[in-house]
């Protein structure tokens, strides 16, 4: 059995900086066998990394037990980006990152490229500059002993963002290269596996709301499904793609089969999202080899859940990695150079005989001889100050001679003690004092007091209770506009429930206001 698990898992750093750990280093090593492990896969797909080649540590990329492989965005940093996850026993034989070849190094690549004559090499460039593609192919035998090469194509297709038209062509050329290559590969005899986040819910039974989306299936990345898909449950039908959404083959019917949701919506806890993920193959593999297609909702860690599949073949394994295998980067494989290897050891001088050393060794006691006798010469400070008679420091002042000194025979004039001293208070005044002389200072601590307070609540008077929705009469929840527009950075109250079905009475409200500006 091949079992093939893929997982949008938005920054491969964040399930293991929820942890805490004395080692981060063993941490990420850890949890990244640990996560591989929960995924009990022979080959595991992840997209959107968010992780470049100069934040990427060994711990994540080197797993006990797996051969690893990347694709990094060039562009930006944290942004994009697929990883491929292989176990020893299922070694691939070639590794090529990117769709167009231009990223290829000649050297185990995977090849097959097809026509790509439509594109401009501009165009390739930027296609494969944000690292959303990666390759691997792999020797299988089937249950006949049949030995034959799949390819899976690790992708993260791009996100139509409304806002930006040039990102809706953008995503549309990625999924005609990927389909030009993933033909070429089939036309060359490979079996190929298409999988990863694709971000288009292609039916409407993959979406929460469809009913209410204009024009649902005119949508560009739809029509771009179906022209690549046959028709699901396995059935030959009017249009025979040349591949097969796997899960579809298996759960026709299956509603609200969803593998991505809105955390900022909190959509997930009633299952209310849209199904992106997909484990496509050729029609004659899903047919005669899979066994099963999955999700896997139960796994949190991201906005997206793991799908996968499991056919039935056996992985033949390579006997050594491909040069893309991240174990052979400089900085993993122990050859990157460092800085000492740019400094060379200072040059020796000659060695000198031993009638010089000698001479040397005559010059260094006279000079220590001389500097003894010139030392003994010199006054100390207490023999200078006694022949010289230096001055003591009283010897600067002098009594003034236009004041005369007082007769020692003047006496002052005392005054009788009973005018200077006072009378004992008794014990009860001693009382009675101490008593006024603490109320007068609680009464002014307290005075104190309240004058502190009142000042700090006319300053800080406090967030205003937040109102409550109209459909459940529970407290709303604020939350800032962040898209472009004139309300930018204003302010908003809304129901405080996760969103689901409108049928759904334990689902969000339509509740609205406007935060008032303080």
């Amino acid at each position: 059995m091949l079992r093939v698990v893929s997982w949008n898992i938005n920054g491969i750093r964040s399930p293991i900086q929820g942890g805490v750990c004395q080692e981060p280093g063993n941490c990420a090593a850890l949890a990244m066998g640990r996560i591989l492990g929960e995924l009990a896969a022979d080959i595991v797909c992840l997209q959107e990394t968010k992780v470049t080649r100069d934040v990427l540590t060994e711990p994540l990329a080197i797993v006990e037990g797996y051969n690893s492989y990347f694709s990094f965005c060039r562009n930006r940093s944290g942004y994009s980006g697929v990883a491929t996850f292989c176990k020893d026993s299922a070694t691939p034989v070639a590794a090529e990152e990117g769709l167009s070849g231009l990223l290829a190094t000649q050297n185990g690549d995977v090849g097959c490229y097809g026509n790509m004559d439509e594109f401009t090499q501009e165009e390739l460039r930027a296609l494969d500059s944000e690292g959303r593609a990666l390759l691997t192919q792999h020797k299988i035998c089937t249950r006949e002993g049949n030995e034959k090469t799949l390819t899976i194509i690790n992708v993260y297709c791009p996100h139509a963002d409304p806002g930006k038209p040039e990102r809706l062509t953008f995503k549309m050329r990625f999924y005609r290269l990927l389909q030009i290559r993933a033909e070429a590969l089939l036309a060359a005899g490979s079996h190929v596996i298409i999988l990863g986040d694709l971000n288009t819910a292609h039916r409407p039974i993959d979406h929460c709301d469809a009913i209410n989306i204009e024009c649902f299936e005119e949508d560009p990345g739809r029509k771009w499904m179906d022209g690549l898909l046959s028709n699901p449950g396995c059935q030959a039908g009017s249009h025979t793609g040349p591949f097969i959404d796997s899960f579809r083959c298996f759960q026709p019917k299956q509603e609200r089969a969803f593998t991505c949701w809105s955390l900022v919506t909190g959509a997930r806890h009633l299952n209310y999202g849209s199904r992106l993920d997909y484990v496509l193959g050729d029609r004659t593999l899903v047919i005669d080899n899979f066994q099963s297609s999955f999700l896997l909702p139960e796994v949190m860690g991201s906005d997206h859940c793991p799908v996968g599949a499991v056919l039935n073949v056996s992985s033949v394994p390579a006997k050594q990695c491909p040069p893309l295998c991240t174990r052979f980067l400089p900085e993993f494989a122990g050859t990157q150079l460092k800085i000492v290897r740019f400094l060379v050891p200072r040059e020796q001088g000659p060695v000198l005989d031993e009638s010089a050393l000698q001479l040397s060794s005559q010059t260094r006691v006279q000079t220590h001889q001389n500097k003894a006798r010139v030392r003994s010469a010199r006054p100390r400070p207490s023999q200078v100050g006694s022949s010289r008679g230096q001055k003591n420091l009283m010897s600067y002042f002098q009594p003034s001679s236009s004041h005369p000194q007082t007769s020692p025979a003047l006496e002052v004039p005392r005054l009788p003690l009973k005018d200077i001293l006072v009378m004992p208070k008794t014990p009860e005044q001693e009382v009675m004092t101490k008593v006024v002389e603490g109320q007068a200072k609680a009464s002014e601590v307290k005075d104190d007091k309240e004058v502190q307070t009142l000042f700090w609540k006319s300053v800080l008077g406090g967030p205003s209770p937040m109102p409550l929705c109209g459909g459940h009469r529970e407290p709303c929840v604020m939350r800032t506009v962040k898209k472009p527009g004139p309300n930018l950075g204003r302010r908003f109250y809304m129901c405080a429930r996760p969103r689901g079905p409108p049928t759904d009475p334990s689902s969000r409200c339509n509740f609205f206001l406007w935060s008032r500006p303080s």
